[in-house]
Protein backbone atom coordinates (compact mmCIF):
# COMPACT_ATOMS: atom_id res chain seq x y z
CA UNK A 1 0.00 0.00 0.00
CA UNK A 2 1.30 3.75 -1.07
CA UNK A 3 2.15 5.68 1.81
CA UNK A 4 0.19 9.30 2.11
CA UNK A 5 2.03 12.21 2.26
CA UNK A 6 1.92 15.88 2.65
CA UNK A 7 0.02 17.40 -0.29
CA UNK A 8 3.06 19.84 -1.23
CA UNK A 9 5.29 16.48 -1.55
CA UNK A 10 5.88 15.84 -5.48
CA UNK A 11 5.62 12.03 -6.00
CA UNK A 12 6.87 12.11 -9.48
CA UNK A 13 10.15 13.77 -7.84
CA UNK A 14 12.39 11.04 -5.68
CA UNK A 15 14.63 13.55 -4.65
CA UNK A 16 11.15 15.19 -2.84
CA UNK A 17 10.35 12.13 -1.54
CA UNK A 18 13.50 11.34 0.11
CA UNK A 19 13.43 14.57 1.79
CA UNK A 20 9.81 14.77 2.75
CA UNK A 21 10.19 10.94 4.41
CA UNK A 22 13.74 11.30 5.46
CA UNK A 23 14.30 14.79 6.25
CA UNK A 24 12.09 17.60 6.65
CA UNK A 25 10.73 18.15 10.10
CA UNK A 26 13.08 15.37 11.65
CA UNK A 27 15.40 17.05 14.01
CA UNK A 28 18.74 17.72 13.23
CA UNK A 29 20.74 19.96 15.41
CA UNK A 30 24.10 19.24 14.01
CA UNK A 31 25.76 22.42 13.41
CA UNK A 32 26.65 21.83 9.38
CA UNK A 33 23.61 20.78 8.78
CA UNK A 34 22.17 23.63 10.43
CA UNK A 35 24.54 26.08 8.21
CA UNK A 36 23.41 24.11 5.08
CA UNK A 37 20.08 24.39 5.01
CA UNK A 38 19.98 27.90 6.13
CA UNK A 39 21.94 28.79 2.86
CA UNK A 40 19.58 26.59 1.09
CA UNK A 41 16.38 28.39 2.45
CA UNK A 42 18.09 31.80 1.98
CA UNK A 43 18.57 31.08 -1.96
CA UNK A 44 14.57 29.54 -2.07
CA UNK A 45 13.37 33.34 -1.45
CA UNK A 46 10.85 34.00 -4.83
CA UNK A 47 11.16 30.36 -5.75
CA UNK A 48 9.83 26.38 -4.90
CA UNK A 49 11.33 24.50 -2.36
CA UNK A 50 11.56 21.66 -5.18
CA UNK A 51 13.70 23.84 -7.38
CA UNK A 52 16.13 24.64 -4.70
CA UNK A 53 16.21 20.58 -3.58
CA UNK A 54 16.96 19.69 -6.78
CA UNK A 55 19.74 21.93 -7.36
CA UNK A 56 21.38 20.67 -3.76
CA UNK A 57 23.69 18.85 -4.60
CA UNK A 58 25.41 21.11 -7.62
CA UNK A 59 25.19 24.21 -4.09
CA UNK A 60 27.15 21.46 -2.67
CA UNK A 61 29.29 21.06 -5.19
CA UNK A 62 29.55 24.66 -5.66
CA UNK A 63 29.80 25.63 -2.09
CA UNK A 64 32.80 23.92 -0.90
CA UNK A 65 30.29 21.14 0.42
CA UNK A 66 29.06 23.97 2.62
CA UNK A 67 32.08 24.89 4.62
CA UNK A 68 31.69 27.33 6.45
CA UNK A 69 34.96 28.80 6.79
CA UNK A 70 36.00 28.27 2.98
CA UNK A 71 32.84 30.58 1.80
CA UNK A 72 33.62 33.11 4.53
CA UNK A 73 37.20 33.70 2.76
CA UNK A 74 35.29 34.06 -1.16
CA UNK A 75 35.90 36.64 -2.73
CA UNK A 76 34.79 38.60 -6.13
CA UNK A 77 36.72 35.95 -8.20
CA UNK A 78 34.73 33.10 -6.56
CA UNK A 79 31.51 35.30 -7.12
CA UNK A 80 31.85 35.32 -10.51
CA UNK A 81 32.66 31.78 -11.23
CA UNK A 82 29.60 31.09 -8.76
CA UNK A 83 27.56 33.49 -11.65
CA UNK A 84 28.81 31.29 -14.71
CA UNK A 85 27.60 28.00 -12.52
CA UNK A 86 24.21 26.94 -14.29
CA UNK A 87 23.75 24.42 -12.14
CA UNK A 88 22.80 26.72 -8.92
CA UNK A 89 20.71 29.66 -8.16
CA UNK A 90 22.67 32.40 -10.32
CA UNK A 91 21.24 35.64 -7.94
CA UNK A 92 24.34 37.40 -7.04
CA UNK A 93 22.59 38.87 -3.97
CA UNK A 94 22.09 36.04 -2.91
CA UNK A 95 25.53 34.41 -3.32
CA UNK A 96 27.16 37.75 -1.60
CA UNK A 97 24.64 36.72 0.82
CA UNK A 98 25.67 33.74 1.18
CA UNK A 99 29.32 34.61 1.98
CA UNK A 100 28.05 37.64 4.52
CA UNK A 101 25.36 35.09 6.09
CA UNK A 102 28.27 32.44 6.66
CA UNK A 103 30.59 34.85 8.64
CA UNK A 104 27.73 36.08 10.10
CA UNK A 105 26.76 32.03 11.26
CA UNK A 106 30.20 31.98 12.77
CA UNK A 107 30.02 35.23 15.08
CA UNK A 108 26.58 33.49 16.38
CA UNK A 109 28.58 30.11 16.77
CA UNK A 110 31.43 31.86 18.59
CA UNK A 111 29.21 33.73 21.14
CA UNK A 112 26.54 31.10 21.56
CA UNK A 113 29.44 28.33 21.57
CA UNK A 114 26.66 26.45 18.89
CA UNK A 115 24.28 27.74 16.50
CA UNK A 116 21.90 25.19 18.58
CA UNK A 117 22.57 27.10 21.45
CA UNK A 118 21.09 30.20 19.57
CA UNK A 119 18.46 28.83 18.09
CA UNK A 120 17.75 27.31 21.85
CA UNK A 121 17.65 30.99 22.71
CA UNK A 122 13.74 31.28 20.70
CA UNK A 123 12.78 28.00 20.94
CA UNK A 124 13.37 27.28 24.47
CA UNK A 125 14.44 23.47 23.12
CA UNK A 126 11.03 22.53 22.63
CA UNK A 127 9.74 21.49 19.02
CA UNK A 128 6.29 22.74 17.66
CA UNK A 129 3.51 20.89 15.83
CA UNK A 130 1.51 22.78 13.66
CA UNK A 131 0.24 22.90 10.11
CA UNK A 132 -1.11 25.40 7.67
CA UNK A 133 1.47 28.15 8.82
CA UNK A 134 3.72 30.02 6.78
CA UNK A 135 5.48 32.37 9.86
CA UNK A 136 4.77 32.28 13.56
CA UNK A 137 6.21 34.02 16.91
CA UNK A 138 9.24 32.01 16.98
CA UNK A 139 10.10 32.99 13.14
CA UNK A 140 9.14 36.00 13.67
CA UNK A 141 11.68 36.93 16.46
CA UNK A 142 14.56 34.81 15.09
CA UNK A 143 14.33 36.15 11.81
CA UNK A 144 14.18 40.04 13.50
CA UNK A 145 17.50 39.22 15.27
CA UNK A 146 19.43 37.76 12.18
CA UNK A 147 18.60 40.44 10.28
CA UNK A 148 19.57 43.07 13.18
CA UNK A 149 22.93 40.74 13.16
CA UNK A 150 23.24 41.70 9.28
CA UNK A 151 21.93 38.14 7.68
CA UNK A 152 20.06 39.07 4.16
CA UNK A 153 17.09 36.46 3.30
CA UNK A 154 16.35 35.64 6.31
CA UNK A 155 12.79 36.94 6.65
CA UNK A 156 10.11 35.41 8.90
CA UNK A 157 8.69 32.92 5.82
CA UNK A 158 12.49 31.90 5.27
CA UNK A 159 13.26 31.16 8.74
CA UNK A 160 10.08 29.31 9.42
CA UNK A 161 10.91 27.13 6.78
CA UNK A 162 14.09 26.65 8.20
CA UNK A 163 12.67 25.72 11.21
CA UNK A 164 10.28 23.44 9.35
CA UNK A 165 13.51 22.25 7.28
CA UNK A 166 15.67 21.22 10.78
CA UNK A 167 12.75 19.95 12.94
CA UNK A 168 11.92 22.33 15.65
CA UNK A 169 8.45 23.01 13.55
CA UNK A 170 7.00 19.45 13.01
CA UNK A 171 3.99 20.31 10.44
CA UNK A 172 3.18 17.24 8.50
CA UNK A 173 -0.60 17.40 7.48
CA UNK A 174 -3.31 15.35 9.24
CA UNK A 175 -3.43 11.90 7.29
CA UNK A 176 0.29 12.01 6.06
CA UNK A 177 2.19 9.35 7.51
CA UNK A 178 4.96 10.82 9.12
CA UNK A 179 1.96 13.41 10.85
CA UNK A 180 2.78 13.80 14.82
CA UNK A 181 1.07 16.01 17.35
CA UNK A 182 2.88 16.75 20.66
CA UNK A 183 4.84 13.67 21.96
Amino acid sequence: MEKIRCKWCNLKNEKYIKYHDEEWGVVNFEEHYLFEMLILESFQAGLSWECVLNKRESFKEALDNFDIDKICTYDTQKIDELMTNEKIIRNKLKIKATINNANIFKKIQQEYGAFHNYLKTFTNDEIKYETDKTTNEISDKLSEDLIKRGMKFVGSTIIYSYLQAIGIINSHEEGCYKHQTKK
